[in-house]
């Protein structure tokens, strides 16, 4: 057991961390969309009803929406784009490991089973973290389109206007004001992580290099 939670240590606390921030939005929204009833002279909701309405799903997903866009584009624009002196980034002047050809060592034994396969399936292993992640902001992506025209139309409906469909809410203002603020945020933070870490350390973690290193040198 101890040496499965040092193997698994950080996954484990980022998990631990998603479920106590996520319980805590939807403890919190809860509340401000009572908040927000009484304000309007609506009558409150419990809590699981809460979890049922768009607007909490609309929160969930377009920040969802945003980090997986974030990783998915981050995790291509690295393969080929380069930042010297980041950990962020491969060397420009040197061929890393992650850019050899995966045919050469299909022969080990701990290789994984696409790489042994190889044709389509290599081929899609080859890209299957960006296409994973992509999926992952596509499905999120719907879920805040879906969920933001529910919120949309239960509003609509308490103010007396009507409902509109899925499709009609993806051409409003309001989705792509969510998925801007969203999106311009991250997109910050990457270029943050990236250009500070030329100059910057972390004693101890693989996201820096090591103190000592020079500012020029590029990757961890």
């Amino acid at each position: 057991m101890k040496g499965f939670l040092r193997d698994n240590g950080l996954s484990l606390v980022l998990i631990a961390l998603f479920v106590v921030f996520f319980v805590g939005q939807a403890v919190f929204g809860w509340l401000n969309y009572n908040d927000e009833q009484e304000e309007h002279h609506q009558p409150q909701i419990g809590f699981m009803q809460y979890l049922t309405t768009g607007a909490f799903g609309e929160a969930v997903f377009e920040n969802w929406e945003s980090e997986f866009l974030q990783m998915g584009l981050y995790v291509v624009l690295t393969a080929f784009l380069f930042q010297r002196g980041s950990s962020e980034s491969k060397d420009p002047d040197k061929k890393e490991e992650v850019d050899e050809n995966a045919d050469s060592k299909a022969e080990g034994s701990d290789v994984p089973l696409p790489v042994k396969k190889g044709g389509l399936i290599l081929m899609l292993y080859n890209h299957s973290l960006s296409l994973a992640l992509i999926l992952l902001f596509a499905i999120s992506f719907v879920g805040h389109a879906v969920c933001g025209a529910k919120a949309h139309n239960e509003e609509a409906l308490e103010h007396g206007r009507n409902a509109i469909s899925v499709w009609q809410y993806l051409f409003t203002s309001q989705f792509w004001f969510e998925s801007f603020q969203n999106w311009q945020s991250e997109f910050l933070a990457i270029f943050a992580i990236v250009v500070l870490s030329i100059w910057l350390r972390e004693k101890g973690s693989p996201e820096s290099k090591p103190v000592a290193a020079a500012h020029w040198k590029t990757g961890g």
